[in-house]
């Protein structure tokens, strides 16, 4: 034993580093933004850019825009919402069904946990204490097959109204970028350039940002995100123009 009263060979427990495990947890709420953020740069930019080949003046592409912006949130938002209240119906029914399965048919139950167990490379002998401590306690026993059987993790209750309201917010703030220049600039023309500079700096800045988020390649992430935006508003633009020459 030495002079700190520790025996040797024996691991100083007290005098190990701490050790802080730093994970990315708002998974859902980046997502939402994304969708809404990346829909929201998209979609008026393309509006805009189509309106401005057609020779509509500035307060009219203004005035669209900002429609297209009040309607997309909307929709984007009861979607998100819609989409997330799915999520928790079936999360429900899962578990009244895996519920009544494990007061049905407990020893069939108890067996699916050792088959779970056993794709971990535990031997019987190994999970049988873990199985049996299951049966005792029928909430984890309910949690432990939702997770592990069906893949299913508990959603958040607020967890519906929080992506309806992120995923609207997130396309407004991004569906004002394109249509700023419309505000500033009384040309169309020359709002439109202005209009195509910024919108492509954020959808840049956008799909690097998304990129680290992600853990894609930001700056492969920027370019695809840029791209993505200027094909959409070429599109429009040229159909405008197509449209007009007739």
């Amino acid at each position: 034993m030495d002079g700190d009263g520790a025996t040797w060979g024996q691991p100083m427990l007290e005098k190990r580093p701490s050790h802080r495990e730093r994970h990315f947890t708002a998974g859902e709420v980046v997502r939402d933004v994304i969708m809404g953020v990346s829909d929201g740069l998209t979609v008026p930019f393309a509006l805009a850019a189509g309106l401005s080949g057609a020779s509509a003046p500035s307060s009219l592409v203004l005035t669209a825009g900002l429609a297209e912006v009040a309607a997309g949130a909307i929709s984007m938002g009861l979607g998100g919402y819609l989409a997330a209240q799915s999520e928790a119906d079936h999360y429900k029914r899962e578990m009244r069904r895996e519920q009544e399965e494990i007061i049905t048919v407990p020893d069939t139950e108890a067996a699916e946990i050792g088959e779970i167990m056993s794709r971990y490379g535990l031997e019987p002998q190994e999970y049988g204490p873990v199985v049996a401590g299951l049966r005792r306690n029928p909430q984890a026993w309910l949690d432990f097959m939702m997770r592990f059987e069906l893949g299913l993790e508990r959603p958040d209750p607020r967890r519906a109204l929080q992506s309806a309201f992120t995923i609207a917010l997130s396309y407004v703030v991004g569906g004002l970028v394109p249509l700023l220049p419309y505000v500033l600039v009384s040309a169309a023309q020359d709002a439109m350039l202005t209009s195509v500079g910024v919108t492509l700096a954020a959808l840049l800045f956008f799909g690097y940002v998304k990129g680290r988020f992600t853990g894609n390649r930001p700056f492969a992430s920027a370019v695809q995100t840029a791209v993505i935006g200027a094909l959409a508003s070429a599109a429009a633009y040229g159909m405008a123009k197509a449209v007009q020459a007739r």
